[in-house]
């Protein structure tokens, strides 16, 4: 319930029902905003009508209510700039209704289907703005043409924001992201759920180095039946650990290889016996 100690509680309850009424119906291309705390102020937005000087725009005005209201007429004032007779160049509406026409009958909606009637026909009898009115009189395509100029500057509608879909560059960034992970993912190598045989085979080696004896960077004991150095390539020394480096997965140790070896030579062992 509004607070506003200008108006009386009956004329506060009676202004409630009204506008909600307003707000529940509205007239048509009339918005009305209300402050809860303040009934003596009426703010309403008016759709410019089509086919005149002023379609396409929205206008911002407000009614202020007397102390008296209703038994004395509301003040009205556009708070758009608007070119038109009968409002001045402050805003301040001119209107039968508001003055000697008043009626303590007629309420806010009727008010302010007047307003928006106003905007279809004009009065420059009595005129506020005497240009607006001369212009009017005298030549209306240039009223029209000049109405509509102001209109396009000063009661241009906002434009609604999108919020559809998402701008091209940051849905291609999106998928580029995506792509880059999907194939970092699928490019790294499971080294724990990796199986990797037991024993590679190993090629041959040689007992000499190619420069007729053996190479200390490429000697590796190979256990057989006994102790015997050869001499390999570090290739072939890398496969003997397991899989090859240049895989991309680490080589094992010969470890188990040599000691697979160690057993079987021992079974040979005890058979001779």
């Amino acid at each position: 319930m509004a607070t506003n100690e200008n108006l009386p509680p009956n004329v506060i309850k009676q202004l409630a029902k009204e506008l909600k009424s307003l707000h529940e119906s509205p007239p048509e291309g009339i918005k009305v905003g209300v402050n809860d705390d303040d009934f003596s102020i009426i703010h309403a937005d008016i759709e410019g009508p089509d086919g005149t000087p002023y379609e396409n725009g929205i206008f911002r005005m407000k009614l202020l209510l007397p102390h008296d209201f209703p038994q004395l007429p509301p003040q009205g004032f556009f708070l758009t700039k608007i070119f038109h007779p009968n409002i001045s160049s402050d805003g301040k509406i001119c209107v039968n209704t508001l003055k000697r026409d008043w009626n303590p009958s007629l309420g806010l909606r009727h008010v302010l289907v007047v307003v928006r009637c106003l905007l279809i026909e004009p009065f420059p009898e009595s005129a506020l703005n005497e240009q607006a009115a001369k212009m009017l009189l005298e030549n209306y395509e240039d009223y029209s043409k000049h109405a509509r100029l102001i209109t396009g500057i000063y009661a241009k509608p906002k434009p609604k924001q999108k919020s559809g879909p998402i701008s091209e560059s940051t849905t291609a960034l999106n998928i580029d992201q995506s792509s880059n992970t999907s194939v970092a993912t699928s490019g790294a190598v499971d080294l724990k759920n990796t199986t990797v045989p037991s024993a590679v085979p190993v090629p041959p080696c040689s007992t000499t180095s190619s420069k007729g004896g053996p190479n200390s960077t490429d000697l590796a004991t190979a256990e057989t039946g006994g102790s015997l150095p050869v001499t390999c390539s570090t290739k072939q020394q890398a496969m003997v650990g397991g899989v090859n480096r240049k895989e991309g997965v680490a080589a094992h140790p010969s470890k188990p290889l040599a000691e697979k070896k160690k057993m079987d030579a021992r079974k040979k062992s005890l058979k001779r016996l």
